[in-house]
């Protein structure tokens, strides 16, 4: 399949051949939220903890003798029926969330969230990225000129997970000039996940041969 490459000012510069087992997959929301849910289960880190009978203080002693005093029958202050005592069944930080991700569902689930946002025209292809001052103006400009292309109207105004620009290699000067941009992620295309095209609107590829070569 053909595809057109834009230039930072929003002119067309030419078209590429796209490879059909990266950006042809028809959608399959199953195999897309197993991995999902895997993901995010991955990257949680457990932070509620309440302490069991074992782990609270006091409690060493008898509260009152077992017979004779009219009360019911108590061994210790710790049991959880006790106002400071122990907590039954509750949240434990060494509970382990973890879910175990085949890699070629990784892969296959993140060629599928790739084909359908080219499905709907929310990958934009640029042959470079090249701002002349690390300055946010300067990537401001940009953004209203290719916002100019067709199906990318909103890029410029939108503000929440407004899009990410995936680069073939890291470019400090790139990353300070979006960095204060509301709604824009910038990262290097080999670190991308199906989480980060999940969450922005649009997918903006900065030379793409080079960047679509680390996803094969």
């Amino acid at each position: 399949m053909k595809i057109a490459i834009y230039n930072q000012k929003g002119e067309k510069t030419g078209d590429m051949d796209l490879s059909e087992g990266i950006f042809g997959l028809p959608w399959n929301a199953d195999l897309v939220h197993q991995v999902v849910v895997s993901m995010q289960a991955n990257m949680r880190t457990p932070v509620a903890h309440t302490k069991g009978r074992g782990e609270v203080s006091g409690g060493g002693k008898k509260p009152w003798r077992q017979k004779g005093t009219g009360r019911a029958r108590h061994g210790s202050t710790r049991s959880p029926i006790w106002i400071g005592g122990g907590v039954a069944h509750g949240p434990t930080k060494e509970k382990d969330y973890s879910k175990k991700i085949n890699k070629k569902m990784k892969k296959k689930a993140f060629y599928t969230a790739l084909s359908r946002k080219l499905r709907d025209n929310e990958i934009l292809f640029l042959d470079k990225v090249d701002l002349a001052k690390s300055k946010t103006k300067e990537a401001v400009a940009m953004l209203k000129s290719i916002s100019t292309i067709k199906g990318f109207e909103n890029l410029a105004s939108r503000r929440k997970n407004k899009a990410l620009l995936a680069l073939a290699k890291k470019s400090v000067e790139t990353e300070k000039s979006f960095r204060n941009i509301p709604g824009m992620e910038i990262s290097e295309a080999r670190n991308l996940n199906i989480l980060d095209l999940l969450t922005y609107k649009y997918l903006i590829i900065s030379n793409p041969e080079e960047a679509l070569a680390l996803w094969k």
